[in-house]
């Protein structure tokens, strides 16, 4: 079993892939519907903050990490270049070969993220999300020790 990670806003966590579908993903064909997860909860953190404006104002209050775990072993994507990723991966998801594909992550390249292919036949044993809420604010906020460190000389 691995467990799997995603950071996400409340009405999206179904692992239906609709979100790739509509809006493409980073590494799969557009119109093609996948999921990705991350292999670490902080990997998770740290892709979303990656699409949300620095400064956090005005985003959404409806932000959920969650958890699931699936029973395979991801198949390793090669990553010499995004095109190549690219193109694994359209190949991987239309050959529904397996459930999941393993990118090594441009944020966090100790980590994965994990693609997970909707349409796989196993894909409907695959538990939904676990989630809670997740607070950005909270996460991000200035430690008090912090302050006393920055007005040292």
């Amino acid at each position: 079993m691995i467990k799997l990670w995603r950071l996400t806003r409340a009405p999206f966590v179904a692992l239906d892939g609709q979100g790739a579908l509509l809006n493409g993903a980073r590494y799969a064909p557009a119109g093609v519907p996948v999921v990705s997860l991350a292999s670490e909860a902080g990997l998770a953190v740290l892709v979303a903050l990656r699409y949300l404006p620095r400064d956090l104002q005005g985003i959404p209050d409806d932000f959920v990490l969650g958890w699931t775990e699936v029973d395979a072993v991801p198949e390793r994507v090669p990553d010499p270049d995004e095109d190549t990723i690219r193109a694994f991966v359209g190949e991987w998801l239309a050959s529904q070969r397996s459930i999941l594909a393993a990118v090594r992550s441009r944020v966090l390249p100790e980590a994965d993220v994990v693609l997970f292919n909707p349409a796989h036949p196993a894909a409907a044993a695959v538990p939904p999300l676990i989630t809670r809420a997740f607070d950005f604010a909270e996460c991000l906020h200035t430690p008090p020790m912090l302050a006393r460190y920055r007005e040292q000389p």
